[in-house]
This record gives structure tokens, sequence and C-alpha cells, in this order.
């Protein structure tokens, strides 16, 4: 069983920045399709941002140019650096683990974006 945890959400004003960490348990890591989705209340969970085994990177158009992913597999973990947040970024930001068998998911964390 994989343990999968997101921090680093919080209040932001518009046009802020947050940065979002995601540490996966296990020594498999490195092995591991890492995404970023969020749902905001009301609405579907959507795909944000994904970061392949080697550290290639896709996003949403929504927030491309503006958020980031990143891993450190030394660290077991995965980033989400997000730039001039508006506050349609605001929604509960969760991370997911694929490897070719099982998905893993966080609980997720709170990013609210408002003056």
């Amino acid at each position: 069983q994989v343990r999968v945890v997101e921090s680093g959400g919080g209040l932001v004003q518009p046009g802020g920045s947050l940065r979002l960490s995601c540490e996966a348990s296990g020594s498999a890591f490195s092995g591991y399709v890492m995404r970023w989705y969020r749902q905001a209340p009301g609405k579907q969970r959507e795909l944000v941002a994904t970061i392949s085994r080697d550290g290639d990177t896709n996003y949403a158009n929504s927030v491309k140019g503006r958020f980031t992913a990143s891993r450190d597999n030394d660290k077991n973990t995965v980033y989400l650096q997000m730039n001039s947040l508006k506050p349609e970024d605001t929604a509960v930001y969760y991370c997911r683990a694929d490897n070719l068998v099982w998905t893993y998911w966080g609980q997720g964390t709170q990013v609210t974006v408002s003056s």
C-alpha cells in the first residue's frame, strides 16, 4: 500500500503564488507517473498536470504558463508551483500516483484564491 500526502495549500490573493507538495511512501516512487487534479465545488475533478517517470510534463490549457510540475525522486515528492493565481483556481487539489497496476490518491489540499 502506498500512502500519498499533499500539503502546501492555503489562502492566497489573486496574482499570488503557492507551491504544493505531494509525498508518496515506498521505494518505487521513480516508477510512478504522477498527476495533479483539482475539484472545485459543484464541478467535476479535472486533470491539471502530469509528470512522467522521466520528468516530462503536460498541463491543462487553463494553467499552462502559470503552473509548473516537478519531481524529486530522492525525496519521493512531486511539486506543483502555482503562479499568477486566479479565483477560478480555487479548488481542492489532489495528487495521484500510477504504476502499471495500481492507482493511489491523496486526501487533497485546499487552495483558495480570494482577496
